[in-house]
């Protein structure tokens, strides 16, 4: 029994974390398209490395979302907290965390949400109508005599225009057909002057260009009634409206789309050097041979492309910048933690020593003398109270006592003159003897004339 559960658990496919991540990292990717997504930008960190990390939330949900350097450098405006935007993003997986995000590829504020939509409503209208169909695209003549322009006669377009056919084939006329490119009446001004350019049949082909610009901007290339306009020429239609990155209604519905009106101008002419070296026969082998050769491998080239996709190192060096820049965040974090334990730390310290600073036991012990002063000049003037009152008492007791009190009342003192001994008995002095009597106020020299008991 034993043997058979090593067998079973040999036989087994057993993923580490890293491999689990990295094929459900690859069936995300696999499985949806560049996708269009709205919502609100939070928790928005933009790290020294030029790259951008955020969520993207509505009210019910939320998403992180990664956008690199390269692709936040064509931004047109400042992202913020708050700012509600539209992404243009494929779905994607951080391995190191296995955390599901969106990988942003372009980003505009939802201020042209309204417009995407009716961009967005419109296109699927007229694809659902055929009008995108390829049965329904015109070939490009191969040596055109005269190429029709429909643009603004001041732009810049028509002069890029100009100037790539004067290099490449100036054998060719052109005709420009002026029309307002923005604006309320561009719209209509763009619709008549094709019907017009297709009805007088006088060029071989028609490029419809301007340059680059908002989706405001290239509102009358997104209209209906210019999409039907191409869609009923007669005449091949090459549409080169904006740069490389905007695309219009205008591009679905055209025969051939350019990046730019430079590019459409390459794109109609052949280069009068090659011609120099072509040969007709050769050329028809070599169409043949290619159109073999690409149906021949077109399957390889695919699994060769998933599999570069998947292993790409440009994509691992994403990861680990996005990791890099994660553990930047989470070093700054650590360090702002540190640092603010360290100063609660400092604080606690520094209330301690101030508590036991000389100072507040001066002021204590300065308190406590000044509290014994108030009570030793209190014990004092209560105890000179109670000696005062004694004394007072004591004095009383004795003025009761002195012989003055008694003279006060009318008595006299007598006492020999010589020692100043006071006499007690009239026999004690003789007749003629002088003595000296004391008074209340004054004294008495006497002589005694007489003595009687």
């Amino acid at each position: 029994m034993k043997d058979e559960v090593f067998e079973e658990l040999s036989q087994r496919d057993i993923l580490t974390v890293s491999r689990l991540n990295s094929e459900v990292r690859s069936v995300l990717e696999g499985s949806f398209p560049l996708l269009w997504v709205e919502g609100e930008i939070s928790n928005l960190a933009q790290p020294t490395s030029g790259h951008i990390y955020f969520t993207l939330k509505d009210r019910h949900a939320q998403v992180r979302c990664a956008m690199f350097r390269l692709k936040r450098q064509r931004l047109r405006f400042l992202p913020e907290n708050g700012s509600q935007v539209l992404l243009r993003c494929r779905v994607g997986l951080y391995e190191s965390r296995g955390e599901f995000q969106l990988m942003v590829e372009h980003m505009e504020p939802a201020g042209d949400g309204a417009l995407r939509q009716a961009f967005e409503a419109l296109k699927e209208k007229l694809a659902g109508e055929g009008l995108f169909d390829v049965d329904y695209k015109k070939p490009l003549p191969e040596y055109p005599r005269q190429i029709g322009v429909i643009t603004s006669p001041t732009g810049a377009a028509v002069r890029d225009i100009l100037h790539v056919l004067e290099r490449r084939f100036p054998a060719a006329g052109v005709v420009l057909y002026p029309v307002q490119v923005q604006g309320e009446t561009a719209a209509s001004e763009i619709e008549a002057m094709i019907r017009l350019a297709d009805h007088r049949a006088e060029c071989d082909l028609l490029i419809l260009t301007r340059g680059g610009g908002s989706l405001e901007d290239l509102a009358a290339f997104n209209d209906e009634r210019v999409a039907r306009a191409i869609h009923a020429a007669t005449l091949p239609i090459v549409s080169a409206v904006g740069h490389e990155i905007d695309f219009t209604i205008a591009d679905f519905v055209a025969d051939r789309r350019a990046a730019t009106p430079s590019a459409a101008a390459e794109l109609v002419t052949p280069d009068r050097l090659d011609l120099d070296n072509r040969i007709t026969s050769l050329s028809g082998r070599l169409s043949r041979q290619i159109q073999q050769g690409l149906e021949k491998h077109r399957s390889a080239l695919q699994a060769v492309d998933r599999r570069l996709n998947h292993s790409h190192p440009g994509k691992r060096v994403m990861q680990w910048q996005q990791r890099l820049d994660e553990l930047q965040q989470r070093l700054y974090q650590a360090i702002n933690n540190d640092q603010r334990h360290r100063n609660a730390l400092l604080n606690t310290l520094a209330a301690r020593i101030t508590a036991a600073t000389p100072k507040h036991e001066l002021r204590r012990i300065s308190q406590h003398t000044e509290s014994l002063y108030k009570r030793l000049v209190y014990a004092i003037e209560s105890l000179f109270g109670r000696r005062h009152q004694h004394l007072a008492q004591t004095a009383g007791n004795l003025h009761a006592l002195s012989p003055l009190a008694t003279l006060q009342r009318g008595y006299s003192i007598t006492r020999r003159i010589q020692h100043g001994s006071v006499i007690h008995d009239a026999a004690e002095v003789k007749p003629g003897e002088r003595v000296e009597t004391l008074l209340s106020h004054g004294r008495l020299i006497c002589e005694v004339i007489s003595v009687s008991d």
